[in-house]
């Protein structure tokens, strides 16, 4: 269906809105006098259905998604109704009137493209308006890239960049929506993951002003696995993007296990995906001013429509601006962020949106390598407070900028075939001036050795994605297939110089040390090419559906190090696969088992100066999902084993951090995750995660058999929302509250000594009163002190958050 159609049905959330066009699309058939089902357009067109019994709600959802017609149906018509489903060439006349026997309701269609569900019994009375009208739901109209009503999402593109139901992808996918990203007032990419299953990301803690650390089953994923739009956002030593701030995002994504075969080079747990906010056809406006503490006054705004009634163009403008200090004393957290879109519409089959961004954070260094004696554990009585400051004030600042401009383009020839191409040119800046420790000169004390770095990146990167897509019937098989060549050219300069500076005592700081150059530690100009053609085959028969793909990388990168005057280049390719199969059960159980594999030429450089070996990952992933008839949920639950051959791990090595390649790590696990927006404006989010993770090779090391550091062997979270929708005085508010629970993990490679378990409570209040919405948010509710993970016990660990308060007054018309 036409983009821009989908776009504006998305914008029907509001309860006026929805109400006026329900009242207008039943008024218009009563004034008719006549049923446009027999429409001879729509009778003639058949298409191929494989809709299993279940929840009506989503045998209509999926009718939409086939037929290209959007769906209108009272929410408290169809409610914990269940069809018998369709299967096979059928006209829209002869799916909806299978789908819809033994329910008692009846359709009515209002145009070639749209259809509205009745209730024979009362839908007399809503068309003379002696009935209170009900919310409309658009069924057919959640695509794998717009808006989420509420939290649960039934498409995703990340999973296989076609426009796919989650039910029907065998591999694990979970979205975090701009819903739910506003419920917990999530400011940090790391902080709208909290509640998702196999993810932490905040493993350094949400002082972190980089980005706070990533793990995705059990595997680092920092600067590895972000992307936006579907296209890679690459890091360098010290920037990455993974900073975006999640307002201009319409849902996170979250693909589990290797993605290579259509995204080319990654580590093997996954991908986050950055899906924009997109232009709508139905105006939205809306601005928020906030305040909490660690004196944070921000603004946001997010205004979308189109320009005119008539005009093929529609716009959005989402912006951020934010002036804060964080919970770690002398470091500043302020933000700058805005992001222009465009939609072009010229007809039914092509669109064109334009996306950029800008953001300009000015921070300092969060991060402050704490030793575990006097963290994990009592240093003589004594614990370091969670707000102290290892550095100067007046030599610290770790400053960002980072901006895109792209393109995302679309055009249908026919019903059955598609081309597509993204496009974004990306570039970031960062200058830093830190300082941070270095470990105990005396315990005793509480002397403490520190470390100094100024530098510079300087990151410009191109990626394009050309898609085609052809949707086609070979006897009682149904295929999408989609093949494809992207292309993606990183290239980045980082400088880096070492300076000397006295230590400091953690107990009692005195600053005013002013450090000394010491020497040059880094200027290295790395530059990657990577080419990728891929092809995919999704096929369906009858309640089966199958995902088989391929992909060819060729990928080459060049390092020059100036300082040394030495420059090494390596050139490499590498095949991988996935391969995937699902069953849908009449009941809505989905059973699937999957194969997939990963590819990842590493940027960084060994003590000695040569590029490492790629990486290479492959997983075994077996599952359910399950989506409850008359409920408007998703649960999942997932076993799975992962291999990373040829791990790029980082030791502390004079001050600085340097990489090495371990050899491997296993990873297995179990993850559950149920997501539900369920009726009385009951949302819930549940996740729990197992890991068994280990080191299976490490030829030089010798921690073969060992537990990789900061990993979690046991991670779960649970959080519900109830927003109270009445006549009483009640009406409109809101309460909210969740609870986290991270395990411990091992604080070195030695395995000696465990970061102990946390557990933290999140809450959250609201009123809304007419256009106005205020809201209280809580982070980390009873203010529990923690250490979020070691990754050493000299001078390794990273305090949690500790409790955040903001309070915000949004607006919305």
């Amino acid at each position: 269906m036409h983009n821009s159609k989908r776009q504006k049905q998305s914008g029907i959330h509001r309860l006026r809105t929805k109400a006026v066009l329900y009242a207008s699309v039943t008024l218009a058939i009563g004034l008719a006098g006549v049923s446009l089902s027999a429409s001879p357009a729509l009778a003639q067109a058949a298409t191929v259905y494989s809709i299993p019994a279940g929840a009506l709600d989503t045998a209509l959802t999926r009718f939409g998604v086939a037929s290209g017609i959007q769906v209108l149906s009272d929410s408290g018509t169809t409610r914990r109704l269940t069809s018998r489903g369709v299967s096979g060439a059928h006209t829209p006349n002869e799916a909806l009137s299978a789908l819809l026997s033994g329910t008692g309701l009846t359709y009515r269609f209002a145009g070639p493209n749209s259809v509205t569900i009745l209730d024979p019994a009362h839908d007399v009375g809503v068309q003379t308006g002696a009935t209170q009208l009900q919310a409309i739901v658009a069924h057919g109209e959640q695509t794998g890239w717009g808006p989420v009503d509420g939290f649960v999402a039934k498409n995703s593109l990340t999973g296989t960049k076609t426009d796919t139901p989650l039910m029907e992808t065998p591999q694990s996918v979970s979205v975090v929506s701009a819903a739910q990203i506003e419920a917990q007032n999530a400011s940090s990419i790391g902080a709208t993951l909290r509640y998702t299953a196999g993810v932490v990301g905040e493993t350094t803690g949400a002082a972190d002003t980089r980005y706070g650390g990533l793990l995705i089953r059990g595997f680092d994923m920092t600067g590895e696995a972000f992307y936006r739009d579907g296209l890679k956002l690459p890091a360098t030593s010290y920037g990455d993007f993974q900073t975006l701030d999640p307002y201009g995002a319409e849902r996170i994504e979250v693909l589990k296990g290797p993605a290579s075969v259509l995204y080319g080079q990654n580590g093997p747990g996954g991908i986050v995906n950055y899906v924009s906010k997109r232009p709508t056809d139905t105006p939205f406006n809306e601005i928020a001013l906030g305040a909490g503490n660690f004196d944070t006054f921000e603004t946001q705004f997010d205004f979308s429509g189109p320009f005119s009634e008539e005009s093929d163009w529609s716009y959005r403008l989402t912006g951020v601006g934010r002036n804060a200090k964080s919970q770690v004393d002398f470091v500043d957290d302020d933000r700058i962020f805005v992001a222009p879109a465009l939609t072009y519409s010229p007809d039914e089959n092509t669109t064109l949106t334009i996306l950029g961004n800008y953001q300009r954070d000015r921070a300092g260094w969060g991060l402050q390598f704490m030793p575990a004696l006097g963290t994990v554990f009592d240093n003589d009585g004594r614990r370091i407070p969670t707000n102290r400051f290892l550095g100067e004030p007046d030599f610290d600042y770790y400053n960002t900028d980072q901006a895109s401009l792209g393109y995302m383009f679309e055009h249908k020839f026919s019903e059955d075939l598609t081309v597509r191409q993204n496009v974004r040119y990306s570039h970031l800046s960062n200058d830093q001036a830190i300082i941070y420790g270095g470990g105990y000169l005396d315990a005793a004390t509480g002397e403490l050795s520190r470390w100094s770095d100024k530098g510079s990146s300087r990151l410009n990167t191109i990626a394009i994605d050309n898609q085609v897509q052809y949707e086609v019937d070979t006897g009682a098989l149904s295929h999408t297939l989609l093949g494809g060549l992207d292309y993606r050219r990183t290239r980045f300069h980082d400088i880096s110089d070492a300076y000397a500076v006295d230590p400091i005592n953690v107990f009692d700081p005195v600053y005013g040390s002013d450090p000394v150059f010491s020497r040059h530690s880094n200027n290295t100009v790395t530059s990657q090419n990577q080419v990728g053609l891929y092809a995919q085959d999704q096929i369906k028969i009858d309640n089966w559906s199958f995902a088989l793909g391929g992909r060819y990388d060729w990928a080459s990168t060049d390092l020059d190090n100036r300082l040394a005057g030495t420059e090494v280049d390596k050139s490499v390719s590498a095949f991988t696969g996935r391969a995937g199969a699902l069953y849908t059960f009449d009941n809505g159980i989905a059973p699937y088992v999957s194969y997939s594999e990963s590819f990842l030429p590493p940027l960084d450089v060994s003590a000695t100066g040569n590029l490492f070996e790629p990486e290479r990952g492959r997983q075994w992933e077996a599952g359910v999902k399950y989506q409850p008839p008359g409920f408007d949920s998703y649960l999942t639950a997932s076993v799975f084993e992962l291999v990373r051959e040829n791990a790029i791990r980082w030791d502390a090595v004079g001050g600085t951090w340097q990489p090495r390649q371990t050899g491997e790590i296993t990873s297995r696990g179990l993850e559950i995750e149920a997501v539900a927006s369920l009726e009385h404006n009951f949302d819930l989010r549940a996740s729990y995660t197992y890991l068994d993770v280990e080191i299976t090779k490490d030829p030089d090391g010798g921690n073969k058999g060992r537990w990789p550091t900061a990993v979690p062997q046991h991670t779960a979270a649970l959080w519900a929302d109830y927003r109270v929708d009445n006549d009483g005085f009640l009406d409109g508010l809101g309460i909210g509250a969740g609870v986290r629970y991270i395990g411990s993990s091992y604080g070195n490679d030695a395995n000696s000594f465990k970061v102990p378990a946390s557990t933290v409570v999140d809450a959250s209040l609201s009123y809304k009163i007419e256009d106005v919405t205020l809201s209280v948010n809580a982070t980390n509710l009873f203010d529990k002190k923690y250490v979020a993970s070691c990754f050493n016990e000299t001078f390794g660990c990273f305090y949690g958050e500790r409790r955040r308060v903001m309070a915000k007054a949004t607006l919305r018309w």
